[in-house]
């Protein structure tokens, strides 16, 4: 009797034991997909921060407050962006009939590098006749191109500027957006409009093209105007950012090392 007691209570101590592993295995399991469920949240998040500060960019580079609130929207579920302007233009901006089925060929020089452009007024009236008007005014005479970026699929020269670090003309702001890809791609070549972020009406004086096929997501306002493309010389955007990016800043998004003039812009 004394020998079946022992037994048995062998045989409980060690279900008892089975039972504590499998317990423990089981916490260990949700442990492990929990910390898989954390790391893979703040990936996710960095990626869109990344994403969103990229877009801001493009109407000028984002303030230390602008940064903040980024972060901010990005942490609170129930932040959504909206359009920050009336749907109104600017007083003095050119109206869009004045290039509407039209095409406007001519040169724009970088550095003393040409590159022949072409503006789309059938696909972007409003936008032509804006960048008409500027290039036979000579306001994009030794003005700069402040910011380049060398992402994977993120490839641009940002001009237009009237100074080194990249703000616009709050007096010059027009509308609406136009051509804009419907699958969020810029071929190598694109000429778009910066515009300030959120805003379908916060187009400016400056530009961007693209040397290397990009993929921009649409913000709350949509996509980016799609004014013209380079038909020759892109190399010579290709090759300013071959030269790389200022030292300190981001590494693939920031001033251009060899500092980019536009000698001039002429449309015709």
């Amino acid at each position: 009797m004394a020998t079946s007691s022992r037994s048995a209570r062998e045989a409980k101590r060690r279900i008892q034991q089975m039972e504590a592993k499998r317990e423990l295995r089981r916490d260990q399991e949700k442990r492990r997909k929990r910390d898989n469920l954390i790391a893979a949240g703040a990936g996710t998040a960095a990626v869109v921060l990344a994403v969103v500060l990229q877009l801001t960019a493009f109407a000028g580079n984002p303030t230390e407050e602008e940064f903040a609130a980024l972060e901010a929207g990005l942490s609170s579920p129930s932040a959504s962006a909206s359009p920050s302007a009336e749907a109104t233009n600017s007083p003095n901006i050119p109206a869009a009939e004045t290039a509407a089925g039209k095409t406007f060929s001519g040169e724009l020089v970088l550095n003393g590098s040409p590159l022949a452009v072409e503006l789309d007024g059938t696909n972007a009236p409003q936008a032509a006749a804006v960048f008409k008007s500027l290039s036979d005014e000579g306001y994009f005479n030794a003005k700069t191109c402040h910011r380049l970026t060398t992402g994977e699929s993120f490839g641009l020269l940002q001009c237009g500027a009237s100074g080194p670090d990249g703000q616009g003309d709050p007096s010059y702001t027009w509308g609406p957006l136009e051509n804009t890809p419907a699958d969020d791609t810029y071929p190598a070549g694109t000429i778009a409009v910066a515009r300030t972020g959120n805003n379908a009406f916060g187009n400016g004086k400056q530009f961007f093209v693209v040397y290397k096929d990009t993929v921009i997501p649409p913000d709350s306002a949509g996509g980016y105007t799609v004014v013209g493309r380079v038909t020759s010389g892109l190399d010579v955007v290709s090759n300013i950012a071959a030269a790389g990016i200022t030292p300190g800043s981001s590494d693939t998004d920031g001033a251009p090392v060899e500092p980019v003039t536009i000698d001039s812009f002429s449309l015709k």
